[in-house]
């Protein structure tokens, strides 16, 4: 009762208030919430709409037209609430470096109030309207922010002046272009601020990156008033398939890439193959073969010369059961051949990955020429992990696991429901740790750890139904969703066990069935120890799968 109280001295202050200056107005926005009226009061030539909400007729908005606010403008604002509001911000570029750019507009957004909290794919996309000019990347961020709308504008449009963007020629080139395309639950329209924007709904560029922040469930009331600005029963997720979906990515001028250092890697057009290089005693398939600096060398030219796009380097075994090594001893058998491997002339062109769960050997090995962090515990054995990747700017591999090598297949840790849904929630969870800690959803690729932490039916069923992953992720996340995902079912215990081939070497056979199944369900990446008979199954899947596309 004391609350009903409340709520209707409010109720009628909101009244008081719509009548003192009906001649003329400001511009009011109302934000309703169970329990709490908010009153938004900005003094000039804007209209701002409150959402739709049952408490609505009770504000009448409609009375508030925007013929009323046409004679009378000020420069004086006032904000009477300092609520938190969730907002969405697009990012694009085609001068300069543009993946610099999107650093550091991200750095200097957060410094100006705007707390990121996800990150959309990043899409190359061709430039439209003004086609004589480079390509653009674009990308999109959701936030929360205690700033107006409109001052949510002036740090913007500042960001974008000190990364050097000028007056110019419309739609074309700039080094940075920032956009609110939504802001809490309300609609906006002035002379400087229209949201949501009248052509967002034809702009493929935008929707793209758009969608990638939203799941298929609806996660808040916020979000849902998002989907009812899309004037479509299906909300935005509607006026993205009007427009073609996810059928226009890899066509009409849109490429969904990821970044690793000042290029942008297309892993959607083929599979690209990962050669395992294990530096260790003790690995289960080839421990102690190539522990020598010359061995190791030779290994990777093998490689190299079978098909291998990227080589994963580790020098602590992560089998079952396996000893942890200190971090120095990891860094003594990982660096020198990391160096060498790196000065390599046939490794132009080509990534390297280096596979630990230990922090301190992360930033040594990014320092000295690490292209990707594989990381089979996602962060869960190092808590400093997520910073030291965060901070390197390099892509992040986050892998299921549950416990650590010594625990996981122990029984506490093989209990699943649906193991495919269990997995899909446990490794978004680390995903989204990792994106709170500062790595963009943009610069994660994700692993479901087949031989770890399962049992033999467990992996039989996430190389089955490896859609089924992706399919749960965009319940939550759909640009988690279209993250590259990597598999590696190589010479595992599990295909001995069916096969009934003790000996790691004997499994190649049903290792190139294994990966071709996961290939033909989604995987783009590869991890494998036979690289040549492994990527010649994957050209051929490739090449069944562009066949497929081109029958539809």
């Amino acid at each position: 009762m004391l609350m009903m109280g409340k709520l209707g001295t409010l109720i009628h202050t909101g009244r008081f208030l719509l009548r003192r200056f009906s001649e003329p107005p400001p511009a009011v926005a109302v934000s309703v919430a169970p329990n709490r009226v908010s009153f938004h009061r900005f003094y000039s030539s804007k209209f701002i709409s409150p959402l739709v909400s049952p408490f609505s007729s009770l504000f009448r908005p409609s009375a508030l037209s925007s013929s009323a606010f046409s004679s009378f403008s000020t420069t004086t604002r006032i904000e009477v609430d300092s609520t938190e509001h969730e907002v969405v911000i697009a990012l694009g570029s085609n001068i300069g470096n543009r993946m610099n750019n999107f650093r550091e507009a991200l750095r200097l957004m957060k410094r100006g109030g705007i707390c990121i909290t996800r990150h959309s794919c990043l899409y190359e996309t061709a430039p439209v309207h003004v086609t004589d000019q480079p390509r653009f990347l674009n990308a999109a961020v959701r936030a929360v922010t205690k700033l107006p709308p409109h001052e949510l504008l002036t740090v913007l449009k500042t960001i974008e002046k000190d990364m050097g963007r000028k007056d110019g020629i419309r739609y074309g080139p700039r080094p940075l272009d920032l956009d609110i395309l939504f802001y809490g639950k309300m609609r906006i329209a002035s002379e400087k601020l229209i949201i949501p924007h009248e052509r967002l709904w034809e702009r493929s560029f935008v929707l793209a990156p758009l969608v990638d922040l939203l799941g298929t469930a609806v996660d808040n009331d916020t979000v849902a008033h998002w989907h009812s600005l899309a004037l479509h029963p299906g909300g935005i997720h509607q006026a993205w398939e009007r427009l073609g979906g996810e059928s226009l990515v890899g066509e009409d001028g849109i490429q969904r890439v990821l970044p690793i250092g000042d290029k942008l890697w297309d892993f959607t057009s083929r599979t690209h193959v990962m050669g395992i290089l294990n530096l260790t005693p003790d690995s289960f398939s080839d421990g102690g073969q190539f522990q020598s600096l010359d061995s190791a060398v030779s290994r990777v030219r093998s490689m190299v010369s079978e098909g291998a796009d990227i080589i994963d380097i580790g020098a602590q075994s992560t089998r079952p059961m396996a000893t942890r090594i200190s971090s120095q001893e990891e860094l003594d058998r990982l660096l020198p051949v990391l160096e060498a491997v790196r000065g390599l002339p046939e490794m132009e062109g080509k990534l390297i990955s280096v596979d630990t769960f230990d922090s301190e050997v992360a930033s040594e090995a990014i320092s000295n020429g690490a292209d990707i962090l594989n990381d089979v515990s996602a962060g869960t054995l190092d808590s400093n992990m997520h910073k030291v990747v965060a901070e390197s700017g390099v892509p992040y591999m986050a892998m299921h696991m549950r416990g650590d090598p010594c625990t996981m297949q122990k029984e506490e840790n093989l209990q699943y429901g649906d193991v495919c849904k269990d997995v899909a929630s446990e490794l978004y969870m680390r995903v989204r740790d990792a994106e709170i800690s500062g790595i963009p959803a943009w610069r994660v690729m994700i692993d479901p750890g087949i031989g770890f932490s399962k049992r033999v039916e467990h992996n039989l069923d996430i190389i089955t139904d490896l859609p089924k992953i992706r399919e749960e992720m965009a319940k939550r996340s759909i640009g988690v969703s279209h993250a590259p995902i990597l598999v590696g079912p190589s010479r595992k215990r599990f295909l001995g066990d069916i096969c009934g081939r003790p000996e790691a070497s004997d499994r190649d056979a049903a290792t190139v069935a294994s990966v071709t199944a996961c290939i033909l369900g989604g995987a783009n990446i590869i991890r494998v120890h036979n690289v040549k008979d492994n990527a010649d199954a994957a050209k051929l899947c490739d090449a069944m799968l562009r066949r497929r596309s081109s029958k539809r």
